[in-house]
C-alpha cells in the first residue's frame, strides 16, 4: 500500500470527487438525451412544447402559438392582441393583466388559468375549456363563447350576466352546456 502525504491525499480526493461528479453529470445528460430522443421518436415531434416559458410583458401581437403546449407559462401584462392560441394547452397559465383582445382561443384548454384583469374583448373562446380559471376582473365584452366550458370560473357578476346573454352550445370535450357551466338562470 502506498502512503500519501496529507495534502496529496486531500488533492487526490478532490480530483476523484470531481471525476465522479463529471461521470454523474454525463450519465444524467446521456439519460436525459435518451429520454428526450425517445419521446420525440414516439410522438413524432408533433407536439411542440414550451413548458413554463416566461413571456411577461412581451409584445406578442399577431403571434401564432396554435397547437402548442404552454402549461404553466407566464404572460403577465403581455400584449397578445390578435394572437392565435387555438387548440393550445394553457393549463395553469398566468394571463394577469394580459391584453388578449381579438385573440383566437378556439378549443384552448385554460383549466386553472389566471385571467385576472385580462382583456378578452372580441376574443374567440369557441369550445375553450376554462374550468377552475380565476377571471375576477377579466373583460369578456363581445367575446365568442359558443361551446365554452366555464365550470367553477370565478368572475364578477357583471361579466357573468354579460356571458349568460351570449351563452350557447355544448363543449365537445367535456360535454357540458355553456349556459349550465355559467349557472345562468
Amino acid at each position: 500500500m502506498v502512503k500519501l502525504c496529507r495534502s496529496c491525499s486531500f488533492a487526490l480526493s478532490l480530483v476523484l470527487n470531481w471525476a465522479i461528479s463529471l461521470v454523474r453529470s454525463f450519465a444524467c445528460s446521456f439519460t436525459l438525451s435518451l429520454v428526450l430522443s425517445t419521446a420525440i421518436a414516439f410522438f413524432g415531434g408533433n407536439m411542440p412544447v414550451a413548458w413554463a416559458e416566461d413571456f411577461n410583458r412581451a409584445f406578442l401581437v399577431n403571434e401564432d402559438f396554435s397547437g402548442k403546449d404552454l402549461r404553466d407559462a407566464e404572460f403577465t401584462k403581455a400584449n397578445m392582441r390578435n394572437a392565435n392560441l387555438s387548440h393550445t394547452n394553457l393549463q395553469g397559465v398566468r394571463f394577469f393583466g394580459t391584453n388578449l383582445e381579438a385573440a383566437n382561443l378556439e378549443g384552448a384548454n385554460l383549466t386553472n388559468a389566471t385571467l385576472d384583469s385580462a382583456r378578452l374583448v372580441d376574443a374567440n373562446l369557441t369550445n375553450a375549456i376554462l374550468e377552475g380559471a380565476f377571471a375576477f376582473n377579466a373583460k369578456f365584452n363581445r367575446a365568442i363563447i359558443v361551446g365554452a366550458d366555464f365550470t367553477n370560473v370565478l368572475m364578477r357578476d357583471d361579466m357573468h350576466d354579460l356571458l349568460c346573454e351570449l351563452a350557447q352550445g355544448t363543449n365537445p370535450i367535456t360535454g357540458r352546456n355553456t349556459r349550465d357551466t355559467l349557472e345562468c338562470d
